[in-house]
């Protein structure tokens, strides 16, 4: 299967596809009077509203489109993004941590940024963003060695992962270039732990 291939079979995508696996309560569609006036691509704008962002176990607990129509995520480097999700828990010393998936104005690219504002690359585009976790979803929904990892052989399920990995590079393969700093490699490689 080629990227393309993976890509098209995904192009479609819709609210009930990722409904089918994460639940109506789980899948979140931005108000399009809210992302309208946000400086992305239009079709990412369209899928944003129509086809929603799925809560994901241990990737995304808390979908939350920003209402301006600025970019208001400031990262370390300076640069500003639009907030899409935002995880916090709380610090050993009391404070509060906040972790987030952003897209880039312009490009409509989907990053996540840590706490202190550094920014890892997640996807190269909204679109690649959610057919990513639509797959990443769907497969560990319906794959009992993902499900029950505990229960199986490590080199069952890692082999499970590495699969998996391969699909998730033909959807965007930008999203695998490096290991540091790019977010899907990292939560793969961390998946086991």
């Amino acid at each position: 299967m080629t990227g393309a291939s993976v890509a098209l079979f995904y192009e479609d995508l819709s609210h009930d596809d990722l409904t089918d696996w994460a639940g109506e309560e789980c899948v979140h569609r931005a108000d399009p009077a809210v992302v309208g006036g946000w400086q992305i691509p239009d079709e990412h704008k369209r899928l944003l509203a129509e086809v929603g962002v799925p809560e994901v176990e241990n990737l995304i607990d808390r979908v939350c489109f920003q209402s301006e129509p600025q970019p208001t995520l400031l990262t370390r480097e300076g640069s500003l993004h639009y907030r899409l999700t935002e995880e916090t828990s709380s610090a050993n010393g009391g404070g509060t941590l906040t972790w987030a998936f952003c897209a880039e104005p312009g490009t409509g690219a989907v990053h996540y940024v840590l706490p202190g504002g550094e920014v890892w690359f997640a996807n190269s585009s909204l679109a690649l963003w959610l057919q990513s976790l639509h797959h990443y979803g769907l497969r560990v929904d319906t794959c009992d060695l993902l499900l029950n990892a505990d229960f199986h052989e490590e080199d069952a399920v890692l082999a499970e992962l590495q699969e998996l990995t391969a699909e998730l590079k033909e959807i965007d393969p930008a999203a695998f270039e490096g290991y540091r700093g790019f977010i899907w490699a990292e939560f793969l490689a961390r998946w086991l732990w």
